[in-house]
C-alpha cells in the first residue's frame, strides 16, 4: 500500500516533527509513506482576490503530485466524519475495491482550491474544531497508524 501525505507549509515545532516521525516509523512496516510538503503561496494582503490566488497556485502544485491512480483525501472541516472504526472499514473496503494508492491532502491556513477539493474522491473531517494545518498532520499521521492496527486486529487502537 501506498500512501502520500501533501501539505502546503513545512512543520516548524520540534515537538510535532518528533511525533509525526514517530508514527512515520510505527507506519513504516505495513505502508510505503511518501511525505510531500509544497511551499505556502505568501500573499501581501488577506483580500479575497489574493486568497483566492494563492489557493490556485497551491492547487496546481499539489495537482501536479498527484497521480490518476491515487484515491484522493483531502481534510477539510465541512467533510465528512467518521469514528476510527469507521475510517478503518471504509479504508480496508476501498483496499479490497482495487485501491492501493492513497493521497492525502492538508492545504494551508487559507484551505484548499476548489479545483482540489473536486478532484477529492473524499472529504473528511476529524472534527468541528479548526486545528493548525501543521497539528492536522500529526493527528492524520496517527489517525493512520490507527487505521491500520483496527484492520489488523493489533493492540494499540484501545
Amino acid at each position: 500500500m501506498n500512501v502520500k501525505i501533501l501539505t502546503i507549509g513545512n512543520i516548524k515545532e520540534s515537538f510535532l516533527r518528533e511525533g509525526i516521525k514517530e508514527f512515520d516509523k510505527r507506519l513504516k512496516p505495513y505502508a510505503s509513506i511518501q511525505e510531500i510538503e509544497l511551499k505556502e503561496t505568501l500573499i501581501k494582503s488577506d483580500t479575497p482576490s489574493n486568497i483566492q490566488k494563492a489557493l490556485n497556485d497551491e492547487g496546481r502544485r499539489i495537482l501536479d503530485k498527484l497521480s490518476p491512480k491515487d484515491y484522493v483525501i483531502v481534510l477539510d472541516i465541512k467533510g465528512k466524519r467518521y469514528s476510527s472504526e469507521e475510517f478503518s472499514n471504509i479504508l480496508e473496503d476501498l483496499k479490497i475495491s482495487g485501491y492501493n494508492d492513497f493521497a492525502f491532502i492538508i492545504g494551508s491556513s487559507y484551505g484548499l482550491s476548489s479545483e482540489i477539493k473536486n478532484r477529492a474522491n473524499l472529504k473528511l473531517s476529524f472534527s468541528k474544531m479548526t486545528f493548525p494545518h501543521q497539528l492536522m498532520k500529526l493527528i492524520l499521521f496517527e489517525q493512520l497508524y490507527r487505521w491500520i492496527k483496527i484492520a489488523k486486529h493489533e493492540p494499540y487502537h484501545k
